[in-house]
């Protein structure tokens, strides 16, 4: 390179000696600074032709005629050729650079092989050839698009966008600190199957600093799924994306659209549900996402009884919440008077337990994903649905089956007056003769033995 180099100088040099001989940059100049010609590409657009003389004056190549680059242009011999876009007529100029004086080896050459990706004028520029901005290290060339080339002859992007960088959790990050190894002098070319591949490989850079988020990994079912070999198994920059991480708000609502990619049946009915409505469409992000119930590094396996069970925990931690129910005009009694009846008392002492059998719980009552609410619902309509529900546990349910619960709402003379009244009658007795016991039946399991008498 270096000869071809000294070999352009000289001609240069000679030029300059030789009386009669005109640079042919003159003449090219005359027509391309004053602003009247442009190139018609097949695309419809019209491109102007004009070089910034002043550039290129000051450019690495201000000794250079036009035609040591633009080989074939000459003022008295130029050639009419057609592009069909802008990006066809740099690629075809860029060729030029990769030819004799910048022969491409190394990453250079993976960069720009077949010039398909990133070109020379991508990073350096045209006539006012510069060198890549140091201070910008690794994004003088990732801020570009470079791409890759995979085992499988898919090609995956390098891009790294800086405003998207610049605005993450990763900010004040180097480059270095995740993508160990890679510097500007020293830049290995690593090979890779496939982009699953490719993902899995950086995703590990995570627990460098993330180490008790990964451990927790280690115990949830996508790990599991991993370890058994399913290369679509989620790693860390799948739920949390790489350069633009976001935090907050921001993230509440990225984090449920993320794993529409592998539960997109599941996420479209969260997506007409009362939690996923208020999120997706009216920007509320007081409930729940994806995560708040399937915790994002431990994620347990959602079809097991022990799951199941404690379902009313996760529940609980919204609507139990009276500041936040407070707000839409809620009661938490529907936790509290869940967890004093009989499928409560149970759930409970099954989730202790461990135990592998099964009671009801809140998502058998009101769905899962698929939670609507009932006000503005007619009476027979929610009840209706509730009687759908409890025959699956009570084949036997006839109309008028769940009127002997009382669901959430606390007995009062106007509902429930019966209860109500032993209640009342209970606590009476509790603080006379019964108070004495050493084993006082509390007021809630009494109530669960009558509404069951009634039932």
């Amino acid at each position: 390179m270096r000869t071809h180099l000294l070999a352009a100088a000289l001609a240069v040099a000679v030029t300059a000696l030789l009386p009669g001989v005109a640079s042919a940059t003159e003449d090219c100049l005359g027509c391309h600074t004053d602003g009247k010609h442009s190139l018609l590409l097949g695309d419809g657009t019209r491109l102007s032709v004009d070089v910034d003389e002043a550039k290129m004056r000051r450019g690495p190549h201000r000794k250079l005629d036009c035609v040591d680059c633009h080989d074939g242009y000459l003022s008295e011999d130029h050639p009419d050729r057609t592009f069909a876009d802008e990006r066809a007529l740099k690629v075809e100029l860029a060729r030029a650079c990769a030819g004799e004086c910048h022969e491409q080896e190394g990453l250079h050459a993976k960069m720009t092989e077949g010039l398909e990706g990133t070109i020379c004028t991508d990073c350096h520029g045209g006539h006012g050839v510069e060198r890549v901005d140091e201070k910008l290290g690794c994004l003088g060339c990732h801020q570009h698009h470079l791409q890759k080339t995979l085992g499988d002859g898919s090609k995956v992007s390098l891009l790294v966008d800086p405003d998207e960088l610049h605005g993450s959790v990763h900010e004040s990050l180097s480059c270095e600190e995740c993508h160990s190894g890679y510097e500007g002098e020293e830049h290995p070319i690593r090979a890779y199957a496939n982009a699953r591949e490719l993902t899995a490989a950086k995703a590990d850079a995570c627990k460098s600093c993330h180490f008790d988020k990964y451990t927790r990994t280690l115990e949830g079912i996508h790990f599991e799924q991993s370890v058994k070999g399913d290369p679509n198994a989620p790693t860390c920059v799948d739920c949390h994306g790489a350069h633009g991480t976001a935090s907050g708000s921001e993230e509440k609502v990225r984090s449920a659209r993320r794993c529409e990619r592998c539960h997109e049946e599941v996420y479209a009915v969260y997506e007409a549900s009362v939690h996923g409505a208020a999120l997706l469409q009216d920007g509320n992000l007081d409930v729940p996402v994806c995560s708040d119930c399937h915790p994002a590094h431990d994620t347990a396996d959602p079809r097991t009884n022990d799951f199941a069970n404690r379902t009313p925990e996760l529940c609980g931690r919204c609507h139990g919440d009276a500041a936040l129910m407070a707000g839409y005009g809620l009661s938490t009694a529907v936790l509290d008077s869940y967890l004093d009846d009989f499928h409560g008392v149970t759930a409970s002492m099954y989730a202790e337990e461990g135990s592998p059998r099964r009671i009801a719980v809140c998502t058998d009552c009101h769905g899962i994903h698929d939670i609507r609410s009932t006000r503005g619902e007619p009476e027979a309509v929610v009840k209706a649905n509730l009687l759908t529900r409890c025959q699956k546990c009570h084949p036997d349910a006839r109309e008028g089956f769940p009127d002997a619960w009382l669901s959430h709402y606390e007995p009062s003379w106007n509902r429930a007056s019966l209860v109500w009244a032993v209640d009342l009658g209970y606590r009476f007795l509790n603080l006379g003769k019964f108070g004495l016991t050493s084993k006082t039946v509390t007021a809630s399991e009494y109530r669960i033995g009558v509404r069951y008498m009634i039932d």
